[in-house]
């Protein structure tokens, strides 16, 4: 756990901005050693006397909480993390349903590889993996500011409500670069009022007009979509979703429109958050920011450490482009860097076998 005292003491690195998750395409060298990470088993789990009797109906089950998550053999180390803190601070972690969506396009070793480390870490984990024909969406993506937004991958939260079975009704959308000290349960359990689809912390701060190309705004048929909303920045890493609304109301489609347009005059700059904030913003059901402590990964350029923003703190989000994993590796970590790392299953090659 993370005590009043620890919060505190990173309070006092009280700066943060607001930073946009991002699956990393670039085909790099890491790539090939990725793929011969070991990770340890993580410990069991097991539910409090009170929770709802396990879920019997397999992945179909209203009792459980569904938590869905992309997968990909670079950001693993961040997966595998972000899950053991999802079990370790459940109080009924055996309600828990992973849905993990993979990129298609990727060979079928590195399906069988996440699958494997899946297994070998979590024996007991109630898991999915769903292919995701990321194929059918590159030719939507229009390039943005940083190549790193253009993955496929990322797009892949517009299609969960396709990709997983119409029987799973509401989910919890989690990045693979954050962590929770909170009980997702309380998450998943945000009320949804009006007719609302989505629910995320929302920052009404943020000047919202910068996602937006003068393009776009100098346009009144096009700036018209946000009369009558009080449209606010949200970040897509943490959401609670109702996919039964999101499958009425054909969400989908209406995403997939606007990045249409926009490949044909540019009306935004940054990969996949506008065409949510255009269908979305101003609609959500807010959530307490502590479910959403991001921005945490700062920035690599002049090696920022960002601190928490003021409040509780229920999960720690690492947007921006500094991973926890990396930096520790390398050994120039920040401070909360720190809290990150008990949730590192990565085996150390140099660990002594016990």
């Amino acid at each position: 756990m993370v005590t009043p005292m620890v919060i505190t003491i990173f309070l006092s690195f009280l700066f943060s901005i607001h930073h946009h998750h991002h699956v990393t395409c670039t085909t790099s060298t890491t790539t090939t050693t990725t793929t011969t990470q070991r990770f340890k088993q993580a410990p069991k789990f097991y539910n409090s006397p009170n929770c709802p009797s396990q879920p019997t109906d397999g992945t179909c089950s209203d009792e459980a909480v569904h938590v869905a998550m992309t997968l990909d053999v670079k950001y693993l180390r961040g997966s595998m993390a972000a899950i053991l803190s999802v079990l370790q601070h459940s109080s009924c972690p055996e309600n828990i349903i992973f849905h993990f969506v993979t990129a298609a396009s990727k060979s079928k070793t590195s399906t069988v590889i996440l699958n494997t480390t899946l297994t070998n870490s979590f024996p007991y984990l109630k898991f999915q993996i769903y292919p995701f024909d990321d194929a059918t969406v590159a030719g939507l993506i229009s390039t943005s500011i940083r190549s790193a937004l253009d993955c496929p991958l990322n797009y892949a939260r517009n299609y969960m409500a396709n990709l997983l079975p119409d029987c799973v009704r509401k989910i919890v959308y989690l990045d693979s670069d954050l962590i929770l000290i909170d009980d997702i349960a309380k998450l998943a359990a945000t009320p949804f009022t009006n007719e609302a689809v989505l629910a995320a912390p929302e920052y009404c701060n943020a000047n919202f007009s910068i996602y937006f190309t003068p393009t776009f705004w100098s346009n009144p048929s096009l700036s018209m979509t946000f009369a009558n909303r009080k449209a606010c920045y949200f970040n897509t890493g943490v959401m609670v979703i109702d996919l039964e609304r999101w499958r009425d109301g054909g969400y989908t489609e209406q995403i997939q429109e606007w990045m249409e347009l926009q490949k044909r005059m540019r009306i935004y700059e940054l990969g996949s958050l506008p065409p949510f904030l255009l269908v979305f913003a101003g609609k959500i059901v807010p959530v307490d920011h502590r479910w959403n402590q991001h921005g945490l990964g700062g920035d690599n350029f002049r090696g920022l450490c960002r601190g928490l923003h003021p409040g509780p703190v229920s999960l720690m989000h690492w947007s921006g482009k500094g991973k926890p994993w990396a930096r520790l590796d390398a050994k120039h970590p920040c401070p909360l860097d720190a809290l990150w790392d008990p949730y590192d299953l990565l085996e150390t090659p140099f660990a002594l076998e016990t």
